[in-house]
């Protein structure tokens, strides 16, 4: 069969075709002229697959598209302590450009205006590297997010740092606030080669994907930055990714998101799918007027708002029953589907309100997907509480899904693979 998603996709992008509302990017010479009837569409999911639509192939700048992923790379490399001094996460209500500073300490208030951008760009690799250093640093982690090696487009970093007198400006107080410690120039102009990285709207999708996926490119399989940091990224993308506009672009769209003067715009949400977008007709607050509009699309779709509040799905517990007979009797309690804090409260509710009798129990997860880190760690307690109240503990767990499960002080659990094994164990059991 084949799959529907890139006939969608291909809807979607005939949908806006007609809007020819907006402007490119005119303040930069490069993006002026570039053709305003680009238009491309890429989702990429978080295990890898990716679809996409019109010009795939068309390269085009990445500009503040790559301010979380920057932000990431000084995350990871300099630690929250470190970037958090020099940088807040407050979301500005302020054009990209702006020159605005937090009253008292002179922080620019978040990494993707223009001021937070160029400090974070600064952050980027070890504290004594050099600009060049730097730099490299920079293109090899985009180049990681993006599963591929990035180049720089030098015609277009020319026509960038041409008319970056703003920047400059931005620079020159960032150091006057000892926000940064490098020469201005050599912040700006580091700042404008980043922003001058090529790629195509694949490549977005991927590196949002990346995101989506806790930080490993879902393609190469490669590590690029902790979840931690990947959780603080996107929580900044959904309050201030998207500039002045980002509080009316949650609301409607709901997708942690970052745009670019170029005309690209990606989406990452989280756990599922990264989409980006490129068509170069800019609204008012810099961004893309046919990515937005395909965004809007896609979030009444396919129910992409993060806020949006799925159905209730079955009960974590399945059911109870009791497996084998006389003294090799033991009480099942049977789990389902993917526990987090909620599903294993559930559990926990359950073993209090309703308390197992028979000596020896055993938990199945056999019909488990996954267990979130805060519910192993509530189930592994509930282990060792039966421990402590005398029961005799099994885990019913085959694919390993509660990994390491050390109950703690006082617990014990004996892990098999199988009622088949469960059974055995208890007929060799003395």
């Amino acid at each position: 069969m084949r799959s529907p998603i890139p006939d969608y996709l291909a809807e979607a992008l005939e949908s806006v075709e007609a809007d020819n509302s907006g402007e490119t990017a005119d303040y930069i010479p490069e993006l002026a002229a570039a053709n305003p009837e680009r238009l491309a569409v890429a989702l990429c999911t978080e295990d890898g697959r990716l679809y996409s639509q019109g010009g795939v192939d068309v390269a085009f700048s990445i500009q503040s598209i790559s301010k979380p992923f920057v932000y990431a790379l000084a995350l990871a490399d300099r630690g929250f302590d470190e970037v958090m001094e020099k940088v807040s996460v407050e979301p500005s209500g302020d054009p990209f450009n702006e020159i605005s500073f937090e009253e008292g300490t002179g922080r620019p208030l978040n990494p993707m205006v223009n001021a937070g951008a160029i400090t974070t760009h600064t952050l980027a690799g070890p504290r004594d590297a050099t600009p060049p250093e730097r730099a490299s640093r920079i293109i090899d982690g985009l180049s990681a997010f993006a599963g591929r090696r990035l180049q720089i487009d030098e015609n277009v970093y020319e026509s960038e740092i041409s008319t970056a007198y703003r920047n400059r400006a931005l620079a020159n107080m960032l150091r006057a606030n000892g926000m940064i410690d490098d020469e201005p120039l050599d912040a700006v102009t580091g700042y404008t080669r980043q922003c001058a990285l090529l790629v195509t709207v694949e490549d977005l999708a991927l590196m949002a994907a990346t995101l989506a996926n806790g930080g490993v490119n879902p393609v190469t399989e490669v590590p690029v930055v902790p979840a931690r940091v990947v959780r603080q990224v996107l929580s900044v993308m959904a309050t201030c990714g998207m500039y002045d506009g980002s509080g009316h672009w949650m609301t409607e769209v709901g997708v942690p998101a970052k745009s670019g003067v170029a005309g690209g715009l990606i989406g990452a949400l989280p756990g599922q799918a990264g989409i980006a977008t490129f068509s170069p007709r800019l609204d008012s607050h810099g961004n893309s007027v046919r990515g937005v509009d395909l965004f809007r699309r896609f979030t009444t779709d396919m129910g992409m708002h993060l806020m949006e509040v799925p159905p209730p799905g079955p009960s974590v517990v399945r059911g109870r029953r009791l497996v084998g007979d006389g003294d090799n009797a033991v009480q099942v309690v049977s789990l389902q589907g993917g526990i987090r804090f909620s599903g294993a409260e559930r559990v926990l509710r359950e073993l209090e309100d309703d308390p197992l009798t028979q000596k020896s129990v055993a938990i199945s997860l056999m019909r488990v997907a996954t267990v979130g880190p805060v519910a192993r760690r509530m189930l592994l307690e509930a282990v060792r509480r039966l421990t402590l109240d005398g029961h005799d503990v099994y885990l019913i767990d085959p694919d390993g899904v509660l990994h390491d499960p050390d109950p703690g002080d006082g617990g014990r659990v004996t892990v098999v693979s199988s009622y088949d094994d469960l059974a055995d164990l208890r007929k060799a059991e003395p």
